[in-house]
Protein backbone atom coordinates (compact mmCIF):
# COMPACT_ATOMS: atom_id res chain seq x y z
CA UNK A 1 0.00 0.00 0.00
CA UNK A 2 1.41 3.09 -0.91
CA UNK A 3 2.23 5.89 1.99
CA UNK A 4 -0.06 9.43 1.79
CA UNK A 5 2.11 12.03 0.87
CA UNK A 6 -0.27 14.64 2.84
CA UNK A 7 -0.14 18.06 2.54
CA UNK A 8 2.22 20.39 4.48
CA UNK A 9 0.73 23.60 6.04
CA UNK A 10 2.06 25.76 3.19
CA UNK A 11 1.25 23.39 0.72
CA UNK A 12 -2.42 22.87 2.41
CA UNK A 13 -2.39 27.26 2.57
CA UNK A 14 -1.89 27.19 -1.09
CA UNK A 15 -4.16 24.63 -2.00
CA UNK A 16 -6.63 26.29 -0.08
CA UNK A 17 -6.32 29.66 -1.62
CA UNK A 18 -5.87 28.38 -5.39
CA UNK A 19 -9.51 26.52 -5.27
CA UNK A 20 -10.92 29.84 -3.90
CA UNK A 21 -8.94 31.87 -5.88
CA UNK A 22 -10.82 29.49 -9.25
CA UNK A 23 -14.00 29.34 -7.57
CA UNK A 24 -14.37 33.53 -7.33
CA UNK A 25 -13.38 34.07 -10.61
CA UNK A 26 -15.66 31.24 -12.39
CA UNK A 27 -18.41 32.69 -9.97
CA UNK A 28 -18.10 36.50 -10.85
CA UNK A 29 -17.99 35.66 -14.27
CA UNK A 30 -20.56 33.42 -14.76
CA UNK A 31 -22.80 35.75 -12.40
CA UNK A 32 -22.05 39.03 -15.16
CA UNK A 33 -22.79 37.08 -17.95
CA UNK A 34 -26.33 36.01 -16.67
CA UNK A 35 -26.82 39.47 -15.57
CA UNK A 36 -25.80 41.26 -18.55
CA UNK A 37 -25.85 38.54 -21.36
CA UNK A 38 -29.12 36.04 -19.99
CA UNK A 39 -26.21 33.21 -20.47
CA UNK A 40 -24.36 30.97 -18.26
CA UNK A 41 -20.42 31.00 -18.94
CA UNK A 42 -20.62 27.47 -19.94
CA UNK A 43 -22.97 28.79 -23.03
CA UNK A 44 -20.17 31.77 -23.62
CA UNK A 45 -17.34 29.12 -23.54
CA UNK A 46 -19.23 27.37 -26.57
CA UNK A 47 -20.55 30.10 -28.63
CA UNK A 48 -16.86 31.60 -28.09
CA UNK A 49 -14.76 28.19 -29.39
CA UNK A 50 -17.65 28.14 -32.76
CA UNK A 51 -16.62 31.61 -33.29
CA UNK A 52 -12.84 30.74 -33.67
CA UNK A 53 -13.53 27.64 -35.45
CA UNK A 54 -13.18 27.79 -39.21
CA UNK A 55 -17.02 28.35 -40.78
CA UNK A 56 -17.79 28.81 -37.46
CA UNK A 57 -18.69 24.80 -37.08
CA UNK A 58 -17.38 22.08 -35.23
CA UNK A 59 -17.94 19.09 -34.86
CA UNK A 60 -19.63 18.21 -31.56
CA UNK A 61 -17.37 15.85 -30.25
CA UNK A 62 -14.36 18.16 -30.77
CA UNK A 63 -16.29 21.16 -29.54
CA UNK A 64 -17.57 18.74 -26.00
CA UNK A 65 -13.29 18.16 -25.95
CA UNK A 66 -12.87 22.12 -26.57
CA UNK A 67 -14.72 23.39 -23.43
CA UNK A 68 -13.74 20.59 -21.16
CA UNK A 69 -17.50 18.63 -21.04
CA UNK A 70 -19.26 15.82 -21.47
CA UNK A 71 -20.71 14.91 -24.61
CA UNK A 72 -24.11 14.59 -23.26
CA UNK A 73 -23.48 17.58 -21.23
CA UNK A 74 -22.49 19.66 -24.09
CA UNK A 75 -25.38 18.06 -26.27
CA UNK A 76 -27.67 19.75 -23.83
CA UNK A 77 -26.13 22.83 -23.87
CA UNK A 78 -26.10 22.68 -27.80
CA UNK A 79 -29.85 21.96 -27.74
CA UNK A 80 -31.02 25.07 -25.22
CA UNK A 81 -28.81 27.18 -27.41
CA UNK A 82 -30.44 26.32 -30.74
CA UNK A 83 -33.91 27.06 -28.70
CA UNK A 84 -32.48 30.80 -28.71
CA UNK A 85 -31.59 30.25 -32.20
CA UNK A 86 -27.69 30.94 -31.32
CA UNK A 87 -26.57 27.82 -32.64
CA UNK A 88 -27.89 25.07 -35.11
CA UNK A 89 -26.63 21.29 -35.24
CA UNK A 90 -26.61 19.96 -38.76
CA UNK A 91 -25.68 16.30 -39.81
CA UNK A 92 -22.42 15.26 -41.84
CA UNK A 93 -23.41 14.24 -45.56
CA UNK A 94 -20.49 11.41 -45.06
CA UNK A 95 -20.68 9.81 -41.76
CA UNK A 96 -24.42 9.69 -39.77
CA UNK A 97 -22.66 9.15 -36.84
CA UNK A 98 -21.07 12.86 -36.61
CA UNK A 99 -23.12 16.25 -35.58
CA UNK A 100 -21.86 19.93 -36.37
CA UNK A 101 -22.26 22.74 -34.38
CA UNK A 102 -23.02 25.80 -36.22
CA UNK A 103 -22.71 29.21 -34.78
CA UNK A 104 -25.92 31.47 -36.34
CA UNK A 105 -25.54 35.18 -37.42
CA UNK A 106 -27.97 35.78 -34.07
CA UNK A 107 -25.27 33.65 -31.95
CA UNK A 108 -22.27 35.33 -33.44
CA UNK A 109 -24.30 38.96 -32.73
CA UNK A 110 -25.02 38.01 -29.16
CA UNK A 111 -21.55 36.88 -28.70
CA UNK A 112 -20.35 40.41 -30.13
CA UNK A 113 -23.22 41.88 -27.92
CA UNK A 114 -21.74 40.11 -24.88
CA UNK A 115 -17.75 40.41 -25.52
CA UNK A 116 -17.16 43.96 -24.03
CA UNK A 117 -18.63 42.77 -21.12
CA UNK A 118 -17.69 39.43 -20.19
CA UNK A 119 -13.87 40.97 -20.75
CA UNK A 120 -14.74 43.59 -18.56
CA UNK A 121 -15.08 41.43 -15.80
CA UNK A 122 -12.45 39.42 -16.01
CA UNK A 123 -10.14 42.76 -15.98
CA UNK A 124 -11.70 43.69 -12.58
CA UNK A 125 -11.70 40.07 -11.58
CA UNK A 126 -8.78 38.66 -12.06
CA UNK A 127 -6.25 41.31 -14.31
CA UNK A 128 -6.72 44.57 -12.45
CA UNK A 129 -5.61 42.51 -9.34
CA UNK A 130 -2.26 41.22 -10.15
CA UNK A 131 1.19 43.01 -11.06
CA UNK A 132 2.56 42.55 -14.61
CA UNK A 133 5.12 40.34 -12.72
CA UNK A 134 2.29 38.60 -11.20
CA UNK A 135 0.15 37.94 -14.17
CA UNK A 136 3.82 36.71 -15.76
CA UNK A 137 3.58 34.08 -12.73
CA UNK A 138 0.36 33.27 -13.08
CA UNK A 139 0.86 32.02 -16.62
CA UNK A 140 3.98 30.02 -15.70
CA UNK A 141 1.77 28.38 -13.00
CA UNK A 142 -1.33 27.62 -15.67
CA UNK A 143 1.35 25.97 -18.34
CA UNK A 144 3.33 23.97 -15.91
CA UNK A 145 -0.22 22.60 -14.76
CA UNK A 146 -2.22 22.12 -17.98
CA UNK A 147 -1.43 19.34 -19.82
CA UNK A 148 0.80 20.27 -23.47
CA UNK A 149 -1.88 19.28 -25.74
CA UNK A 150 -3.33 22.16 -24.11
CA UNK A 151 -4.24 24.94 -26.45
CA UNK A 152 -3.25 28.05 -24.50
CA UNK A 153 -4.68 30.61 -26.90
CA UNK A 154 -6.63 30.49 -30.10
CA UNK A 155 -4.88 31.17 -33.45
CA UNK A 156 -7.01 33.62 -34.76
CA UNK A 157 -9.44 35.00 -31.64
CA UNK A 158 -12.67 36.45 -33.00
CA UNK A 159 -14.21 36.98 -30.06
CA UNK A 160 -11.70 37.20 -26.23
CA UNK A 161 -12.85 34.75 -23.76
Amino acid sequence: MAVTRWLDDDEQRTWRAFLAASQLVQEELDRQLQRDSGMPHAYYAVLVKLSEAPGRTMRMSELAAEVGSSQSRLSHAVKRLEERGWVRREPCAVDRRVSWAVLTDQGFAVLTAAAPGHVEAVRQTLFDRLTPDQLGQLREICAAILPASTPSTPSTPSIPS
